[in-house]
């Protein structure tokens, strides 16, 4: 009888300690913000194959397995156990469905009512991005590592690279594992490009892979929900820098509205398996320690040349 009772005894303390982890680690799971705008009204629509709809869906990007081979190369730093199956994202809606004819004309919209300053703002974005075999020794170095404090750039002055460089370093190795993860899932889909399916779309940028999910967005969702969970008063000006990121790459037409959902939704998934890994959980403390001391303004006056960069306007008042 008493080997009956420690049995169950240990029996109930195994569980209780198992269900203890489970809801440990569930407590690093933040949820995804459910989607809105056009990018939740076009949930509405059929994403399933049109009955007898030809060729049009058997249409893929092309792979190319030497480039493949080259993005792929650089392994993940951090989730070294996570395969790209991994991560639940919806598939892509087919090629011939209402949801994809639906997204075509939402492009084409956007491409009837782009300004100028729509395009010169999305065109400067498309090339905001961070270069992984970039070297200290490169004259775009600086530049690089600048762009991964593009998301959250009016946050503060003290808001860049050279300010912390603690977090830059570990903000350029989970853009070596998001980059891993989000190439393996554009080969894996092979999404064409939406103006391969609509001719009267007049893609800004040339592209040379995949559309499913956009690397841009996904980047940039990435790096607002890490910035988050160090300043999350700022939440609503990370999440929208992102989501303008994301947004610009449909008004230059070269994605799909569900491209950039998928990225969100990829994001959200990678950010919350970072912070339930212990390697990066370690780096993560060296930034949390680094804003401590370091997020937050010194109001003094600059070194060096203050005109640098700045672009001075004949206009002022007169323009008004």
């Amino acid at each position: 009888m008493k080997k009956l009772v420690l049995a169950i005894g240990l029996a109930l303390m195994v569980t209780t300690l198992t269900f203890g982890q489970k809801n440990k680690l569930s407590s690093t799971d933040r949820p995804l913000t459910p989607a809105r705008g056009h990018y939740q009204q076009l949930k509405s629509f059929d994403e399933k194959p049109k009955v007898h709809a030809g060729e049009i869906d058997q249409l893929k990007f092309p792979y190319d397995s030497a480039v493949a081979k080259r993005r792929l190369s650089l392994k993940p730093y951090y989730l070294v156990d996570v395969a790209p199956d991994e991560f639940k994202i919806p598939n892509p809606p087919a090629n011939s469905s209402d949801q994809t004819r639906a997204e075509l004309n939402y492009l084409l919209g956007l491409q009837q009512y782009r300004s100028e300053e729509d395009v010169r703002s999305s065109l400067h974005m498309a090339g905001v991005y961070y270069n992984l075999r970039v070297k200290p020794s490169d004259s775009t170095y600086g530049q690089y590592r600048r762009n991964l404090f593009q998301i959250g750039r009016s946050i503060g002055n003290w808001f860049n690279p050279e300010h912390l460089p603690v977090t830059t370093d570990v903000m350029a190795r989970v853009w070596q594992d998001a980059s891993f993860f989000i190439w393996s899932l554009k080969y894996k889909y092979a999404r064409v490009r939406p103006y391969v399916l609509e001719k009267d779309l007049e893609n800004l940028e040339e592209t040379d892979w995949a559309a499913y999910p956009s690397g841009h967005a996904a980047n940039s969702y990435v790096n607002a929900f890490l910035y988050q969970e160090l300043a999350p008063e700022f939440t609503d000006v990370l999440i929208k820098d992102a989501y303008d990121m994301a947004h610009s790459r449909e008004i230059i037409g070269v994605h799909f509205p569900s491209d950039s959902e998928a990225s969100r939704i990829f994001a959200r998934q990678f950010v919350n398996r970072l912070l339930s890994n212990k390697k990066f959980l370690a780096d993560f403390e060296l930034m949390k320690n680094e804003w401590k001391g370091k997020a937050k303004e010194t109001f003094s006056k600059p070194e060096g040349s203050l005109k640098q960069g700045a672009v001075k306007s004949s206009c002022a008042k007169k323009c008004e």
